[in-house]
């Protein structure tokens, strides 16, 4: 194997394994890339109080 499709077979892997850590990347990553990429003003209005309101709740 080259060592290109090695490090493929072990990313394969570790996502296997590890399903739920995976999965939260792969949305923080879109959340990041929406944010940065293709959110309008009232897109960041609306996350930012989103946010504050899921802070809140984690803070109780």
């Amino acid at each position: 194997m080259t060592e290109k499709s090695t490090q493929t077979e072990r990313n394969k892997r570790w996502q296997s394994q590890n399903k739920e850590r995976a999965k939260f990347l792969q949305y923080r990553s879109y959340a990041r890339s929406f944010i940065r990429n293709l959110a309008t003003k009232e897109d960041l209005v609306e996350l930012k109080q989103l946010i504050d309101e899921r802070k809140q709740y984690l803070d109780s």
